[in-house]
């Protein structure tokens, strides 16, 4: 037998692979955190006996956190935009870690899975690199399957990943001209969240997650002072004047190094509620920029290539 066909031989986990139950392959991901188990320990002590005695809680299953890109297929898009609807849904899959040959080496399975959060990354117009989200998934069960021993898809979604970088974006909020936010410099990262409820009941030794209200975040984002002056304008007006307010939808659209939109952020009812200049400094060079605070009341997320969405 030799080394590299050894089924107990260590190694370095160096690709990521997503099942979900009833879509053979959903793609690749950088990295994943947290899925483990865990159990409370119970003490107990009788009487004014100083003797103590311990003993399993219910088990618990950690978060899973998952930071993915454009390598995966549009069906887990679809369940981001099912979350960002607030219908979540519940899905069953494994996650798979396979070794630099693409070879399966873990294999862990977890059931009625919910999103939980999404964090969406800084773009900057100045980054280069790779952008990636982080999805958190909340699991009503976790196991340690033993590894199946196949060759995952080799390659599969890795151009599309590397297609998406930091810099390819737009940011529009409708209700002003285009041209004022064609040189958006940078979008600050946001999370939307959704709290998961633990629901316990009977003799049953796990938990049931019931899902929650949606929490949408505010968005920031910055652009030259010289191209900021009728968000001034409009702030002034109804932000410290005090005239009715007139919201405005917008959204963050991603695409590709040819140009292809990959997926847009959409947000509703939003208006600015804050307007902050840089800091003034006469020895630097770099151009002067205004950073821009909106709320807003909800969001949605369309995967362009996803025909259901």
């Amino acid at each position: 037998m030799t080394r590299s066909s050894d089924a107990n031989r260590t190694y370095a986990a160096a690709h990521f692979a997503l099942e979900l139950k009833g879509v053979d392959k959903i793609g690749m991901f950088r990295s994943i955190e947290g899925g483990g188990i865990k159990n409370d320990v119970m003490t107990y002590q009788n009487g004014g006996i100083y003797d103590k005695w311990r003993q399993l809680g219910k088990p618990k299953f950690e978060d899973l956190k998952l930071q993915v890109g454009m390598a995966m297929s549009a069906p887990f898009y679809r369940w981001i935009a099912e979350f960002f609807a607030g219908t979540p849904s519940r899905k069953d899959g494994t996650i798979i870690a396979a070794d630099f040959y693409y070879k399966e080496r873990a294999r862990r399975q977890f059931s009625d899975a919910m999103i939980k959060e999404m964090s969406f990354p800084k773009l900057d117009a100045t980054d280069k690199n790779s952008a990636c989200m982080t999805v958190t998934l909340a699991v009503e069960d976790m196991k340690f399957m033993a590894p199946a021993g196949e060759v995952i898809q080799q390659a599969l979604g890795n151009e599309s990943q590397k297609s998406w970088k930091a810099c390819n974006f737009r940011f529009v909020l409708d209700g002003f001209p285009r041209e004022v936010f064609s040189r958006v410099t940078k979008v600050e990262g946001f999370t939307v969240k959704q709290n998961v409820l633990e629901y316990h009941s009977g003799g049953r030794r796990t938990a049931a997650l019931t899902p929650s209200a949606i929490e949408f975040p505010q968005l920031s984002f910055s652009l030259p002072e010289s191209d900021a002056q009728p968000l001034v304008d409009h702030f002034t007006k109804y932000g410290v004047g005090g005239a009715v307010p007139a919201r405005f939808n917008g959204h963050i659209e991603t695409f590709d190094n040819q140009g292809t939109t990959k997926f847009m952020v959409q947000f509703m009812n939003a208006d600015i509620c804050n307007i902050a200049p840089d800091k003034s400094d006469a020895s630097t060079e770099e151009i002067k920029q205004v950073k821009v605070d909106l709320y807003l009341e909800s969001m949605t997320f369309k995967y362009e290539s996803d025909p259901e969405v």
